[in-house]
């Protein structure tokens, strides 16, 4: 197990990193802006799914891996960043599964396994996620004690951070909707969250 003062160390850290603004917590503010914290849950855990196999890929070396056949890398970072732009055009567009209709009150019809894919694939192709897990978590692994329980501490802080920072991202995102519906300016609201869907998709890609 870890001794208390790495712990001391990590925890802090972690946090700040996680709550820094980012592709997954971007992300995560656009669909609390558009459906909301509760319905964003699922690219949650998409996400949480993602940064684990991030965090326990940097640390047994399969990242090494990645770098030698980078075409796989490099295929999920262009057609994740493809899907993400195209969906931030639609919902510029006010068209869309993810787009806010003029009727307030209408339910938008969002599939739980698309949401939670979008979130895998923007953790898993995250080339700044998968630098920041490899310079982060070595350094907190003693390799004269066993692996695993330590490598279980750290994921499982990991992405109780990570979940924290999400739904104060979507609670943000959630807070700015209901600021722009009391000034009837769905259009508007559209428009900021597709810009913001079609920067991550960008950054995504690009990154």
């Amino acid at each position: 197990m870890l001794d208390f003062a790495l712990l001391a160390v990590f925890i802090p850290t972690f946090f700040f990193v996680s709550v820094t603004p980012g592709m997954c917590m971007t992300l995560a503010m656009t669909l609390g802006m558009t459906i909301g914290v509760r319905r964003s849950l699922p690219m949650m855990w998409g996400e949480l799914i993602g940064v684990g196999l991030v965090a326990v890929s940097a640390v047994i070396g399969v990242a090494a891996i990645m770098l030698n056949y980078p075409a796989i890398f490099f295929f999920l970072k262009y057609a994740g960043g493809a899907y993400l732009f195209w969906l931030g055009i639609q919902m510029w567009r006010s068209r869309g599964k993810l787009a806010i209709p003029d009727d307030l009150d209408a339910e938008v019809d969002t599939a739980p396994s698309a949401l939670a894919l979008q979130g895998f694939v923007t953790a898993i192709a995250n080339p700044k996620g998968w630098a920041f897990m490899i310079s982060l978590l070595p350094p907190f692994i003693n390799t004269q004690k066993d692996m695993a329980p330590q490598l279980t501490v750290l994921v499982s802080i990991i992405l109780v951070t990570e979940f924290i920072c999400l739904v104060l991202y979507a609670s943000g995102g959630r807070t700015l909707r209901k600021f722009l519906q009391q000034r009837g300016n769905v259009q508007l609201l559209n428009r900021i969250a597709g810009s913001m869907m079609m920067g991550v998709g960008v950054w995504l890609a690009a990154g």
